[in-house]
């Protein structure tokens, strides 16, 4: 595991866990819709990332024209 994923994996967790605690703690209201969800799916794919090494936003910036991580 490189510290790229290894930054997407702890990233991904402490997203959704930061979500876990607002919502179980009753400051969030995940039943309605809102903008935690937002921040739920990108922490999702942050955790998917890590361990796929599949990054949705990657493919958009690498055809935007940026260098991809060690090329």
């Amino acid at each position: 595991m490189t510290v790229h994923r290894a930054v997407r994996i702890i990233a991904g967790c402490f997203i959704l866990l930061s979500l876990a605690l607002a919502h179980f703690s009753g400051q969030a209201d995940l039943s309605r819709l809102s903008w935690l969800w937002f921040t739920a799916f990108v922490g999702a794919n942050l955790l998917q990332s890590g361990f796929t090494n599949f990054c949705p936003m990657d493919k958009i910036l690498a055809r935007c024209g940026l260098k991809e991580c060690g090329k």
